[in-house]
């Protein structure tokens, strides 16, 4: 299951369903297909190493033809001899189509070279191929996510071609032959097959395969039992089972929704019957789902987007993720503690383990994740790891059967991955992957044209001249963007394309305090405060010998956005400039994730609305105030060494935010341990601003004893009102 929940249901939904029953020969072919598939992606990143052209265009063509019969436009007619017959020659024209671009490309050059000497000649089947592709990719992405993507490939095309010159000022571009685009959008390494394509075939599809091995294997038992056994007993433990199962579900799915409708038609009943208002239970279970995409070690496709974008490691942006992500499902927590206190939930029910799910489930998963672990831990391709994890877990799963008998379950019947439940675990993951696949080749034509127009500079100028300087500006700025574009795209889509427009500049915005701290010192060096005489602003004349912060910030602000690209590398070390564009990136990417449980267009709230029996539009708001900690912590990103610091630094800074994001729960709600008049909320305010007070363990320690004396006294005056409605 993915978030192509977006686009309708598909006439052909059972297709790949290997546990459909009655399938007809065209779902038992498809089921094979899909199967073989996902076994070629496994080959390809273990043994076959096929050029990396080649490698993304069988990717795309196979997962398009999956998408081309799956998704047909036939409607109610999609099952007719004639349906069948368009759906599967267009299907085979594209990826013929793949094969013919990724073979012909040195042919092209050979040939151009010979017939003019430079530059490129296309023949008629090199035009035909091109055109299917880009054909393919609008018509797909359609299909699959809605209309959004289709009119920004179309708008971004044309504005190389020609809507370019006509735009004003820094959007202003010129115009390309028609050939020199499509051959870009073919071959560059920004392009369809490019870098983003990489990611898809390399990594994204194979983690998507190893989820569907995890979600066959019955490891999704284990995540619910050992779930009741750290919060089943704990008031209002229901809801902690939630929050703890969709934190571990969200490693396996890489979806907001599916972790949603996975999880939530186990949790969400048990919530209710624990005493939770409806809507508050699937709130929190859309609002912790949706935290599975920023949990480590998968992280949905964010960590290999960033570490392709940064060319930071993967294994450092899934280490700097781990606290983080806590802080997240602890903000979670917090909302779920005063809600059980304030609305008297958390009724006993029974929260019985079964033994022989949460012993044998847990060796499908702990086995497998900790062997994909500490594989990256040594310096391995995430590709790599995740072939080595599946086959830990085929191996692992052959225990189980043996494990059950010395450990009885209730209900367990352990799973054996073999033959039959290794094609329905291929072909689990390979459908799971057919969306993202064929959205970030699709994204591949735009990326070129932002690439090859320059807009992308455009874009960062222009958060720049209206933030002003202003990090929180510029945060609000790429929020309602986020927001936004997650309206019609899938979190992952709407992420990449932020960051590529927004991340320099906020990158930029972040290094300006480095530069400023240089400029209130004073620049001694010629060669680097001769650098500033390109600007024209009196302070200026100070770089030498320094200046006040606000007139090294008046100065910073003046500065043009041709110029500041210059200046800011030669002042910034490179190893923070790297630091401060992967801090752009995690911001970007935790913002993104905000239209999962935002109205008015939030998947996850919608979905588990449909489980709890609530109503949507509400059930969306309730979520969106439980997932606070989506723009609290991309806060603590920007404004402290949360991502750079070192170990107790880190370790310091989310310690003491807890206390400041349980007190900002508290106040978002009106209540701690008890209700809270004008004085909580004071003292509620002044300690969460000192528990995020950077570094300063003082201040710190003082935030963090006015919230706990703020729970200890509402507590003590929640049990005298207790009291005395007791004895009258």
């Amino acid at each position: 299951m993915s978030d192509s929940e977006t686009a309708g249901a598909s006439m052909r939904a059972d297709l790949l369903d290997p546990s459909a029953p009655d399938k007809t020969m065209a779902s038992r072919l498809a089921i094979l297909f899909a199967a073989a598939f996902g076994i070629w992606h496994i080959a390809t990143n273990v043994y076959l190493n096929e050029p990396g052209l080649w490698q993304n265009a069988i990717h795309f063509g196979g997962f398009a033809f999956l998408a081309a019969i799956t998704f047909s436009p036939f409607g109610r007619r999609a099952n007719t001899p004639f349906a069948w017959t368009i759906d599967l020659a267009y299907a085979t024209a594209i990826a013929a189509s793949a094969m013919w671009v990724a073979g012909a490309e040195n042919y092209i050059y050979e040939r151009s070279l010979a017939v003019t000497g430079q530059g490129w000649q296309l023949n008629w089947v090199d035009w035909t191929a091109g055109f299917i592709l880009i054909f393919a990719c609008i018509d797909l992405s359609r299909r699959v996510s809605g209309w959004v993507i289709p009119i920004l490939v179309i708008l971004s095309a044309s504005y190389i071609l020609f809507l370019g010159s006509y735009m004003p000022g820094v959007f202003r571009a010129a115009s390309l032959p028609l050939d020199d685009v499509l051959f870009r959008s073919l071959f560059n390494d920004e392009g369809m097959f490019g870098v983003l394509a990489g990611i898809s075939s390399t990594n994204i599809a194979l983690f998507m395969i190893f989820g569907g091995f995890l979600v066959v294997s019955g490891a999704s038992h284990f995540v619910i039992e050992i779930s009741k056994s750290v919060a089943g007993r704990v008031k209002g433990g229901a809801a902690f089972v939630a929050v703890i199962s969709s934190a571990l579900t969200g490693t396996i799915s890489g979806s907001a929704v599916a972790n949603t409708a996975s999880t939530g038609v186990i949790t969400i009943p048990l919530m209710k019957a624990n005493g939770f208002r409806p809507k508050f239970a699937a709130g929190v279970e859309a609002a912790a789902s949706t935290g599975g995409q920023i949990m480590p070690p998968i992280m949905g496709a964010g960590a290999f987007v960033m570490a392709s974008y940064t060319g930071i490691p993967y294994s450092t942006i899934v280490a700097v993720s781990i606290v983080p992500a806590i802080l997240y499902f602890l903000s979670i927590a917090c909302i779920v503690r005063i809600e059980a206190v304030k609305r008297n939930a958390g009724a006993e029910i029974d929260m019985t383990i079964d033994r022989g799910k949460l012993v044998s489930g847990g060796l499908v998963f702990v086995i497998p994740l900790g062997t994909m672990v500490w594989l990256l831990l040594t310096g391995v391709t995430p590709a790599y790891a995740a072939c080595w994890a599946i086959a830990a877990l085929i191996g692992t799963s052959w225990f189980t059967s043996l494990i059950a008998r010395f450990v009885p379950g209730d209900s367990f019947e352990p799973v054996v991955m073999g033959p039959k439940k290794i094609i329905e675990a291929l072909v689990t993951g390979v459908n799971a992957s057919v969306l993202t696949a064929i959205l970030l080749v699709t994204i591949g034509i735009m990326n070129n044209a932002i690439v090859t127009s320059g807009v992308g500079n455009g874009f960062s100028l222009m958060i720049v001249q209206w933030s002003q300087g202003s990090l929180v500006i510029a945060l609000a700025l790429i929020a309602v963007a986020s927001l936004v574009l997650g309206m019609g795209l899938p979190v992952t889509a709407a992420y990449i394309i932020i960051a590529i427009l927004t991340a320099p500049a906020l990158a930029g915005i972040m290094a300006d305090g480095i530069v400023v701290e240089q400029l209130m010192q004073g620049i001694a060096d010629p060669a680097k405060s001769a650098l500033f005489f390109l600007v024209d602003h009196p302070n200026v004349a100070k770089v030498a010998g320094g200046m006040s912060n606000a007139e090294a910030w008046d100065l910073v602000r003046s500065i043009p956005f041709e110029i500041a690209v210059t200046i800011r590398p030669v002042l910034v070390d490179p190893t923070t400039s790297l630091t401060f564009l992967l801090i752009a990136h995690l911001i970007i990417y935790w913002l993104s994730q905000d239209s999962n449980v935002t109205p008015p267009v939030c998947l996850a709230a919608f979905t588990a609305a449909g489980i709890a029996g609530s109503r949507p539009m509400e059930t969306g708001f309730e979520s969106w105030k439980i997932a606070k900690g989506l723009y609290i912590v991309p806060l603590l990103f920007a404004y402290t060494p949360l991502i750079s610091g070192d170990v107790m630094e880190v370790m310091q800074i989310g310690v003491f935010s807890l206390f400041g994001i349980y007190a900002t729960n508290a106040l978002i709600q009106m209540y701690s341990e008890g209700p809270i008049g004008i004085l909580e909320i004071c003292l509620l305010i002044v300690g969460a601003a000192l528990a995020y007070w950077p570094l300063m363990l003082l201040a710190n320690i003082a935030g963090a004893a006015l919230v706990v004396l703020v729970m200890v006294w509402t507590r003590m005056k929640a049990g005298r009102q207790a009291g005395r409605a007791e004895a009258a």
